[in-house]
């Protein structure tokens, strides 16, 4: 009897709508509750998006409690907003920018570009004649002192990444490829705002057609002060890595975590590569081309191309042969870089009585033409005078890379002298060197792997897999070297690439044959099993089992359909386009959840077309959204027929 008294006083206490309810119940009244203040974008939006971000309080789903986010010190629901509207030209002629400067939830301050916008950069703009690539200018994102968006004229070399949206390169590209051109446009001026101030930060970016929207608060720091230290990683970028791990190697959950088999079976991973031009810049001196490292006694440089080496005995009559004696002199030339060497001759020689010129060993000149022997020329060479000549004999043949000796030999009868000259002509030019090193060679090959992005020169040709259809344009880099410089225009100069590639990392994958097995013998009365003995047999089992009961659901969620009077307002280049049609007034459908016991919540000036059911006009919405896609092709003007 006493516990039979303590059930009823339990069952007293409590609340009468909670132990009158079952659980079904008491579900169903939870997702109601719900449904009324998420279930449509704009509760989701008043009740918590917008609270949420502007500090203002948030209930929870059954209104019991309030709190308040005190998400950043500072916050707005749109910090930035950047309306970019392609004309037919391809350019963006109309770009207007949006600012909330005290982050109130306010746009107080707007700007539109002064110019046209005919091709976009990492960090700026190009304007050139709409439709055309003539008469570009450059343009760079940057703040005035207000924090203000502008831009600053610029050289294109101070520009990175940049492409052509217009009609010059491709009929539609900026349409086309509308999400990422409002990206790159508001990165760059997101990057010029946060980089001048680093307190402030991005916290989320949407896309609504021709407009992306940036929501921001102030969130690095609380202080009035733009130079803080917590922003150390935006000065020292590589800081990271080295931060993360040691963070991970200090972390026994990160650790545990890395070691678990889900870590270490197969995976996809992210592979980065570089396929990069590298460039060899190169102008030799003198030396590193032709050199005297012996022998000789003179040589004389006329210019950076030029040079010329002496060698005997030029004094006159200093040297005594009596009647006929043989004298030598030698000379080493070192042949360092045999390409550069444009012309070596034997120019001029003065000699008394005859002249021989030997190359390692090997006859090469004589004068007179008929002394080729190494002997003297006869037993009195005395021919009473001094000779000269200029030979301009071509002495490149004997002279390839290395060393080589040039012995020059004078037959003297009496007294005589002995003189000759080497000049060389050298390509002492800027020579270029091209090696394309492609570090993504291995993945390309590797059947697992395949290209998930791609960004030539900064401009992203190839995201989540797709590509683009955005090319670069050619780039020019002023390439320097020691001594010299060269301006290179190039289709491109690196591109870096991202491969998803599916890693086994040697685990078997788990058995879920049992599972399969139950799946495909159980009924709904009847539950089948199959058993894994140590042996590697099967045992096979069945026993009743039943569901718990089910409650009955709808088939659907009903609605009803009305429609609504309504004039058509909108204008057009002609004028208003209701006063174009017969008719000026036409119908807005709309659709209803339907409430309680189906009533269908007909609103202020609609009528009822269809009452409260399964509802399937799928068909009719498909043919509306193809008419309006097919419709809006129409207008965009193109060079060829669609």
């Amino acid at each position: 009897m006493r516990s039979r008294a303590l059930l009823l006083i339990a069952a007293l206490t409590l609340p009468l709508p909670l132990a009158a309810q079952s659980v079904q119940d008491r579900a169903r009244v939870a997702a109601e509750s719900s449904r009324a203040k998420s279930g449509e974008s704009d509760t989701l939006l008043n009740n918590y998006l917008t609270p949420g971000l502007s500090g203002q309080p948030v209930s929870t789903v059954d209104a019991s409690r309030q709190f308040t986010p005190d998400i950043a010190c500072r916050k707005t629901a749109t910090l930035l907003e950047v309306l970019a509207q392609p004309s037919a030209s391809g350019d963006l002629t109309a770009v207007r920018i949006s600012r909330d400067t005290n982050l109130d939830g306010t746009f107080d301050a707007g700007a539109t570009l002064p110019v046209p916008v005919s091709g976009i950069c990492a960090n700026g703009v190009i304007s050139c004649d709409t439709g055309t690539w003539n008469n570009c200018h450059f343009y760079r994102w940057a703040v005035d002192a207000a924090q203000a968006p502008k831009l600053e004229a610029v050289a294109m070399s101070d520009l990175a990444g940049c492409y052509c949206i217009n009609n010059s390169c491709g009929n539609g590209l900026a349409l086309a490829n509308l999400p990422t051109v409002l990206k790159d446009l508001g990165g760059g001026v997101v990057a010029a705002l946060t980089t001048s101030d680093p307190r402030y930060g991005i916290t989320q970016a949407r896309i609504e057609g021709p407009v992306i929207a940036y929501v921001g608060a102030q969130s690095t720091s609380c202080a009035s002060s733009a130079s803080l230290g917590q922003v150390a990683y935006r000065s020292n970028p590589t800081a990271i890595a080295g931060d993360a791990s040691s963070a991970a190697a200090s972390s026994s959950i990160f650790q545990m975590l890395s070691a678990s088999p889900a870590a270490t079976s197969r995976v996809i991973e992210t592979r980065t590569c570089k396929i990069e031009r590298q460039i060899t810049l190169s102008s030799p001196a003198q030396q590193d081309i032709i050199s005297r490292i012996a022998g000789g006694y003179g040589e004389v440089a006329n210019n950076s191309d030029q040079i010329s080496f002496m060698m005997g005995s030029p004094a006159d009559n200093s040297l005594n042969g009596g009647g006929c004696s043989l004298f030598g002199y030698h000379m080493t030339l070192r042949i360092s870089d045999p390409e550069r060497l444009t012309d070596v001759r034997l120019t001029q020689y003065r000699f008394d009585d005859s002249i021989q010129l030997w190359i390692d060993g090997q006859f090469v000149f004589a004068d007179p033409a008929n002394w080729s022997g190494s002997g003297v020329p006869s037993t009195s060479c005395d021919r009473k005078t001094n000779w000269s000549g200029w030979a301009n004999l071509d002495l490149k043949p004997w002279l390839t890379k290395g060393d080589h000796d040039i012995e020059l030999r004078v037959a003297v009868g009496g007294n005589g002298e002995v003189f000759a000259q080497i000049d060389a002509t050298l390509d002492t030019s800027c020579r270029i060197w091209e090696n394309l090193v492609d570090g993504c060679v291995g993945y390309a090959a590797n059947a697992a792997c395949s290209l998930s992005g791609e960004t030539v020169d900064g401009v992203t040709t190839v995201l989540n897999g797709i590509h683009t259809g955005l090319k670069p344009i050619a780039q020019t880099r002023i390439v320097t070297a020691s001594t010299c410089s060269v301006r290179l225009t190039r289709d491109f100069f690196e591109k870096d690439r991202r491969y998803s590639c599916t890693i086994d990392k040697g685990i078997a994958d788990p058995d879920i044959s049992r599972g399969a097995y139950i799946i495909d013998h159980s009924t709904e009365t009847l539950l089948a099993d199959r058993l894994a003995g140590n042996d590697g047999s099967y045992s096979l089992t069945t026993r009743n089992f039943a569901l718990p009961e089910r409650g009955t659901v709808n088939a659907c969620e009903p609605v009803c359909k009305t429609r609504k009077a309504q004039r058509n307002t909108a204008a057009a280049l002609d004028g208003v386009t209701g006063s174009k049609q017969n008719t000026p007034v036409g119908w807005d459908y709309l659709y209803h959840a339907c409430q309680d016991n189906n009533v269908c919540p007909v609103g202020d000036g609609e009528e009822l077309v269809q009452g409260c059911g399964c509802i399937d006009d799928f068909p009719e919405a498909v043919v509306m959204m193809q008419s309006m896609r097919l419709g809006g092709s129409d207008l965009i003007c193109t060079r060829t027929v669609r």
